[in-house]
Order: C-alpha cells, then sequence, then structure tokens
C-alpha cells in the first residue's frame, strides 16, 4: 500500500463508505457516537475540523492536521465506531469498505471547493432542498457560531476568505440553486 503523504497544516478531504455502500448510521445515536469519537479525538490528537458531513453510508470530513498525520487518529476512529455498531447491531465482520481515503487539497480554491461541497452533499442525494436543514452536516456552524461550535469545527479559516458569513451562504447556495430539479430553478 502507497503511504499518505502528509505535512503540518496539510489539508485533506477524507471519505469513508460503508461496506458494500450499506448504510452505517442507523439512528440518531450511531451519528452522535461517530461525532463523539471524531470530537475525543480532536483532544487526544489535536487536528482542525473544518467541515463535516454523515450520510448514510458514507462521511466527509475536511480536517487540516497540526503535528500528527490524519492515520494517527481516523484508523482509531473508525475501529472504535466499527465495534461499537457492530456490538449494537449485532454484527460482525468490516463496516468500512476498506481503509478512509484521504485526498490531499493544497490550494485555497480547492479547500473551498471541497468545504461547498460536502455542505450540498445531502442537497445532491436530493435529501434536502437547503442544506441548512440536514442536520448531520457542519453547515449550521458557519451559519450561526457558538461556542460548542468554534470548539469542534473550526468556521474562522474558511470564513476569512469571505466577506461575512452571508458571503459565505452565498457561495454554497449558488452551486445548489444550479442544481437540476431545484426548485428554484422554475
Amino acid at each position: 500500500m502507497r503511504k499518505r503523504r502528509w505535512f503540518p497544516k496539510a489539508w485533506y478531504h477524507i471519505t469513508a463508505r460503508g461496506n458494500r455502500k450499506t448504510d452505517i448510521f442507523y439512528d440518531e445515536k450511531d451519528r452522535y457516537k461517530y461525532l463523539t469519537l471524531l470530537q475525543e479525538a480532536k483532544l487526544s490528537h489535536p487536528f482542525h475540523l473544518h467541515s463535516f458531513c454523515l450520510m448514510s453510508n458514507h462521511v466527509h470530513l475536511l480536517i487540516e492536521t497540526i503535528e500528527l498525520p490524519p492515520g494517527a487518529f481516523m484508523k482509531d476512529i473508525h475501529s472504535q465506531y466499527a465495534m461499537y455498531f457492530n456490538k449494537k447491531y449485532g454484527y460482525v465482520g468490516h463496516l468500512f469498505e476498506g481503509p478512509y481515503k484521504a485526498k490531499l487539497e493544497n490550494d485555497v480554491n480547492a479547500v473551498l471547493q471541497v468545504s461547498r461541497y460536502i455542505h450540498l452533499n445531502p442537497c445532491r442525494a436530493l435529501i434536502t432542498f437547503q442544506p441548512e436543514d440536514y442536520k448531520w452536516s457542519s453547515y449550521a456552524h458557519y451559519l450561526s457560531p457558538s461556542p460548542y461550535h468554534s470548539e469542534f469545527v473550526t468556521t474562522s479559516t474558511i470564513l476569512s476568505y469571505f466577506k461575512d458569513v452571508k458571503q459565505y451562504e452565498f457561495f454554497v447556495q449558488l452551486a445548489n440553486k444550479v442544481r437540476p430539479g431545484h426548485p428554484s430553478n422554475g
């Protein structure tokens, strides 16, 4: 297996899908468990979580490393989550289709596009028409910052490339409205 490139302050779009594209989250408790493991990993292996979206059969994370590569925490998160999931539902075997995928994003434009892509994932999957209506993404963290939000999701870096929160919202919504079948396309 080829070793992933890593360096401090590297940005990665991390994805992981359920084995055979099956669901990895059955209910809210499963999603809360995954987010709890993610938050615990941030405490023990510090990194910046800039965006996330938990879909039923896969996850998207936009992370920035600090002093450790993603492998230092992603393997732990996924193995702990798989043990939790298998025990809860009486399953055995692999939950994820393989190791997580980590695409190195090496310029600001790519990072901004990935953040928008992650936040629009529920819209593209036709789960909702508006990204703010999807509970399991970091989009709400961007629209209404709070102390909890800022501890968990680092919004300040991405928002620093926009005049204000409304401009980021416009940036995301612009890509959403050009999607075929969107009600605003009339």
